[in-house]
């Protein structure tokens, strides 16, 4: 077994790894990087020979996992491409709104390669996705190989998983993004621990300790709280989300708040990306693992779409209403940021964020400031002024470190790669493995280098 790092620098990226086992040649994951753009946003694909790849396999829909998929595709025709159902529904409308995006940025930006691939390329290259249920063990490779993998439910997203590859003589396996604890609506992962030769695994909390006081329960009543005071204070709630993932799981919250009677029956509205995006979490509510079996949003909630697109009326301020809008780290020219331009100025108002946000991003200016500042929001416009509560919930997709390296621990493999983190955060993981695992071979891999 060969395994080798396509990222084109060690941190979270554009996610992409090569496996070489006996003769079977697989790639894990075909991500873009969010900071970058061109190609600089693309894994390090170019040093593969083209029609080498026997097998590629799609963790999930991220676009860090899965953006640079079409044109990983068109380089290897030979190869199948594995996920799971939902992943391949999520994955299909994530890379149809990015050729828009790409699109609009070599308009706007000047970028000529964009767009990478075209709508009509997608809707052939689709036709070489084969898709699996967790649990279920299948071939890949050619005639002669000996390969079998099986997807494991690694509770990051819907339709996540992790993927055991087996040999006559080893197992391998790559949890992707995992999360152990229960979510709202997607419960925690459940992976293999037995038997595992090579773990190859994320890091992505490494350098972030949890307090040890926190609670899931405790953090979504506090969050019922704070949308509580807002609404009773005559104001506004702006919750800045992720089209896909976290805006499902926002809504199925405040769906059991208004039930339990923690908030007001205040009207939710949602915009951008994450109407289709729920439609599709709402198709595969009856077959892929819930908290809340059968449980549909848009079929059970009052949910209010709205949007930019000709037929949704857009989506305007009025008191007493709570906005899920995306995109959550509030990027110009979205929903949540357009709308944040009449929204912050307000003091009545409350700005709740429930996930990460870069430090860069214009939600990162403002987790960073102070009331009274003037923020940036777009740089085409004038900053206004920051007036409103703000507070931070820890919802994280993300397993702690706590709760990764238990499990690295329970497995107990001869080998472990450290992917999907930054420098500190794998190293945290690597120290921590020296002294409690010294008879596991503990690799934090450089881009581009042989293992």
């Amino acid at each position: 077994m060969t395994f080798q790092s396509l990222l084109r620098r060690a941190e979270i990226g554009a996610n992409s790894y090569l496996l070489e086992l006996d003769d079977t040649r697989i790639i894990l994951d075909s991500g873009m990087h969010p900071k970058e753009e061109g190609s600089d946003s693309l894994p390090a694909h170019h040093e593969i020979p083209a029609n080498s790849i026997d097998s590629i396999f799609v963790s999930h829909s991220h676009l860090d996992h899965s953006g640079s998929l079409p044109v990983l595709m068109r380089d290897q025709e030979n190869a199948d491409v594995y996920m799971t159902p939902a992943t391949s529904k999520l994955v299909d409308a994530l890379l149809h709104n990015s050729v828009n995006v790409m699109e609009s940025k070599r308009t706007e930006l000047g970028i000529t390669e964009y767009p990478f691939y075209t709508h009509r390329e997608l809707d052939q290259l689709e036709k070489r996705w084969r898709t699996f249920n967790y649990e279920r063990p299948f071939d890949i490779g050619g005639p002669d190989s000996n390969v079998r993998a099986t997807f494991y439910d690694a509770g990051h997203i819907l339709g996540s998983a992790g993927v055991l590859l087996e040999t006559l003589d080893q197992r391998i396996f790559y949890t992707g993004d995992v999360q152990f604890e229960n979510q709202t609506l997607i419960p925690g992962a459940t992976l293999p621990e037995e038997d595992i030769d090579t773990l190859i695994i994320e890091t992505t909390r490494g350098a972030s300790p949890r307090p040890e006081s926190y609670s899931r329960d405790e953090e979504e009543l506090r969050f019922a709280e704070s949308i509580n005071d807002c609404l009773k204070g005559g104001g506004s709630v702006l919750v800045p989300v992720f089209a896909m993932g976290k805006t499902q799981e926002v809504l199925t919250m405040i769906n059991r708040f208004k039930a339990e009677g923690l908030i007001p029956d205040a009207p939710v509205y949602i915009g951008g990306l994450s109407t289709k995006m729920t439609l599709i979490f709402d198709e595969f509510a009856d077959s892929t693992p819930r908290n809340q079996p059968g449980f549909q949003i848009l079929r059970d909630m009052e949910v209010k779409t709205g949007g930019r697109r000709k037929r949704r009326a857009p989506i305007t301020y009025q008191r007493g209403a709570i906005y899920a809008l995306s995109s959550g780290m509030m990027t110009e020219k979205t929903v949540s940021n357009n709308f944040a331009r009449g929204f912050i100025n307000n003091p009545k108002n409350h700005l709740l964020f429930v996930g990460y946000a870069d430090p860069d991003s214009p939600a990162g200016h403002i987790r960073s400031g102070s009331l009274g500042d003037l923020i940036d929001l777009d740089p085409e416009q004038d900053p206004v002024q920051f007036n409103c509560p703000m507070e931070v919930f820890d919802f994280s997709g993300h397993a702690t470190r706590d709760d990764l390296l238990d499990y690295i621990l329970r497995v107990n493999p001869k080998r472990t790669f450290l992917v999907h983190g930054d420098m500190d955060a794998s190293e945290w993981f690597a120290q921590q493995l020296a002294e409690k695992l010294p008879d596991c071979e503990t690799i934090i891999p450089f881009p581009g280098k042989k293992y």
